[in-house]
């Protein structure tokens, strides 16, 4: 039998919470129809005042169902149903019931920006510093440990060029871009392309770090933005939970997970 773990049991209880208010489930409800709105936007579905819909809000984001993406002087609220997930894999599939489809379908998306391309954001916390993960998103050898690709760059500074290259000895990069913002440790901004559409901007997607302390542990907001269409959108939203906790893994344990995620089928 596992042994108790008080801070696990202690964010089920928010997620729980969370979810036991008629309006907060309206607010998830909301999010999960269009992902990525702003304070205004929501309250116009909700009969009540703003500053009652924001503390709404501040519980979802304590139970860390809801994330916030600052863009210019706005603020976008993401679904994040991570969570959802963990509660589904405790509660539910060790009693060998069926998958809930409603639950699955809570995948992470993020609605569509003003270009009309879909975007994907994933929160996850992470026993360590912001340097450590900092230096794991950004050095050869030890994103080779967990990604089968090694990010490389002269010197991660604005402008630089940037590759993901394999790690099977023929150093092919899968990936290539430039980078865009460089705050070390807090915050990374790159662009992502093929070696094929590295000439061709608007073919282009996006990739924001953001790395913040959260007490003694790390924050890690990954946002993948500007995506061609809705198949990249499925397919970066199983590659990313992938490799995140793969390098989560790592950086808490000294190990990437036993198996590489991506290579097990889903069921």
């Amino acid at each position: 039998m596992n042994e108790p773990d008080p801070a696990r049991d202690a964010a089920t209880d928010q997620v729980f919470k969370a979810l036991a208010d008629g309006t907060r489930r309206r607010l998830l409800d909301r999010l999960h129809e269009h992902s990525g709105q702003t304070l205004g936007e929501l309250c116009e579905h909700i009969d009540m005042t703003r500053q009652s819909v924001t503390q709404h809000l501040s519980v979802l984001e304590a139970a860390n169902l809801v994330s916030t993406v600052r863009r210019g002087r706005e603020k976008l609220h993401y679904l994040n149903p991570v969570p959802l997930h963990e509660i589904q894999e405790r509660w539910i599939d060790k009693f060998e019931r069926p998958r809930l489809r409603a639950l699955s379908a809570l995948k992470r998306r993020a609605e569509e920006d003003m270009t009309d391309k879909p975007t994907f954001v994933y929160v996850t916390y992470i026993a360590s510093t912001p340097e450590r993960v900092w230096d794991a998103l950004t050095d050869a050898d030890l994103t080779a440990l967990y990604w089968a690709h090694s990010n490389v760059s002269e010197d991660w500074r604005p402008g630089s060029r940037w590759e993901h290259r394999r790690t099977d000895g023929t150093g092919v990069a899968d990936v290539v871009g430039t980078v865009v913002e460089s705050e070390p440790p807090t915050r990374l901004v790159t662009t992502w392309a093929s070696p094929e559409e590295e000439g061709q901007e608007d073919k282009h997607s996006r990739v924001t770090y953001d790395i913040r302390p959260h007490g003694d542990i790390v924050r890690l907001t990954v946002t993948h933005e500007d995506l061609a269409d809705e198949t990249a959108l499925q397919q970066i939203s199983l590659g990313w939970p992938a490799v995140l906790a793969n390098l989560k893994s790592l950086l808490e344990t000294g190990k990437p997970l036993p198996q590489e995620p991506w290579l097990v089928p889903e069921h």
